[in-house]
């Protein structure tokens, strides 16, 4: 399986982040599942040259070299669809935006916004509280903007 890592600066990438972490059996059985799907992902009957990475055992994250091919809105939809159905199997949350991943001293931690808003407010957190932006959409960006001080993030808000 082609790792995130591996691919060039200008590959387009999907974050998935879970509403809870992912026991090491589900870890394994998300990685094959994604190894499967990249290896058969296309558009327009093209190979797409892909990785899949299950990362902190709470997010997915799967990048598309488009200099081979582009994902299409069919190619895309489908891995949607992918994501959709391993959110079925395992009972998980992968497109609630709602949640914040944010790293204490020693562990990464999830909650919901309305919870990292109060965290805030009672200083548990602060501008240099390291969060995850998922938004990221390049290997680029998410090389230098997917792991953030809060002051830097779309989240900075709750420090208002």
């Amino acid at each position: 399986m082609t790792q995130v890592s591996t691919m060039p600066s200008n590959a387009r990438l999907w974050v998935y982040q879970s509403n809870r972490f992912f026991s090491d059996a589900e870890v394994k059985a998300i990685e094959t599942a994604g190894s499967n799907f990249i290896s058969d992902w296309a558009a327009h009957g093209a190979s797409l040259k892909a990785s899949f990475d299950v990362l902190y055992n709470c997010f997915i994250v799967i990048a598309v070299d488009e200099q081979q091919a582009i994902a299409s809105g069919c190619s895309i939809d489908k891995s949607v669809k992918f994501v959709k159905e391993l959110e079925t199997q395992m009972n998980l949350n992968l497109f609630d935006r709602m949640q914040v991943a944010y790293r204490t001293a020693d562990e990464i931690k999830i909650c919901k916004l309305s919870d990292f808003e109060k965290l805030a407010t009672q200083k548990l957190i602060n501008e240099s509280t390291i969060v995850f932006n998922n938004m990221v959409s390049s290997k680029a960006t998410f090389d230098t903007d997917w792991q953030v001080p809060l002051k830097q993030s779309w989240q900075s808000r709750v420090l208002a």
